[in-house]
């Protein structure tokens, strides 16, 4: 017969071993609530698509979508808080969630323009309505915008949460560390790997599986705040496979980046990068 007490006691073991968090008596943030959250936000940036507002007039609409947001927030930001610090929180909490919703107007002025950008960049796309309901890149640029307002109020786990739901969504990964300008443009969308530190300036278009990322991230947590990640310059363009690396990697304005490329040093404006033509061979 099975010895559940003697397995017990050995996982107890292992728990007190581990150098990882394993009980406490502090809570972590909820992430079926934290997905919640995006979806009402979703809601109130775009009430026609995904709200409930019927024939409420806006302003009660919004307010009370706000005042639901609000509270719930300030609760998970004050979850993520605690988990790791001895320390009362509440009042940090409530600071940052105050910043936060009054940072959804600006959000949303800029999640307009980037609506602009899809259908001005994307021949297929046949109205704003279309690409706000169902284009996965749009989704996930919404949702990187929202994140990086709580990343730079320097919200642990929430954030990231956020990031890595519309990641498991679009299977576009963008870091909420990563600096993005107005007017953002990802076609198609699948496999976009936007790393911690980038920087991408206005009007940028990025297509299906480039990635964004680290030279040589092997050294780990040495490299924690150092800029690791490339630079993107306005009006650049970059195409489908790209590889560009590294954190003195600067792409210039106005340049376009042919499909397939590998870039680990900076490439002038206005230049035009493409691979040689591969050879075919068919047998």
């Amino acid at each position: 017969m099975i010895d559940i007490k003697k397995i017990a006691t050995e996982m107890t073991k292992s728990y007190e071993e581990a150098d990882i968090t394993m009980l406490s008596c502090r809570q972590l943030p909820d992430k079926t609530e934290i997905i919640s959250i995006l979806e009402d936000l979703k809601s109130l940036f775009f009430p026609a698509y995904f709200g409930k507002a019927d024939c409420q007039e806006p302003l009660e609409f919004s307010e009370q979508l706000i005042s639901s947001i609000y509270y719930r927030i300030k609760k998970q930001i004050e979850l993520a808080l605690s988990f790791n610090s001895e320390e009362c929180v509440k009042e940090k909490a409530e600071k940052i969630a105050n910043d936060f919703v009054e940072a959804l107007p600006s959000i949303h002025k800029l999640l307009i323009k980037d609506v602009h950008a899809t259908f001005e960049g994307d021949p297929a796309a046949n109205s704003f309505e279309e690409i706000i309901f169902s284009y996965p890149g749009f989704y996930a640029i919404l949702v990187y915008r929202i994140a990086h307002v709580l990343y730079l109020s320097k919200v642990p786990f929430v954030p990231r949460i956020m990031s890595e739901h519309a990641h498991g969504k679009t299977g576009v990964d963008i870091n909420p560390g990563a600096q993005i300008g107005e007017y953002f443009f990802i076609d198609h969308g699948t496999g976009i790997v936007i790393g911690e530190t980038t920087i991408i300036g206005n009007h940028v278009k990025l297509y299906q599986g480039v990635t964004l990322g680290a030279l040589s991230p092997r050294k780990g947590q040495s490299l924690s705040g150092v800029k690791r990640h490339p630079t993107v310059c306005d009006n650049a363009t970059i195409y489908s496979g790209t590889s560009i690396l590294g954190g003195e990697t600067v792409i210039g304005k106005d340049a376009v980046i042919g499909g397939n490329s590998f870039i680990t040093e900076s490439i002038a404006d206005g230049a035009k990068v493409s691979v040689k033509k591969q050879e075919h061979i068919i047998k």
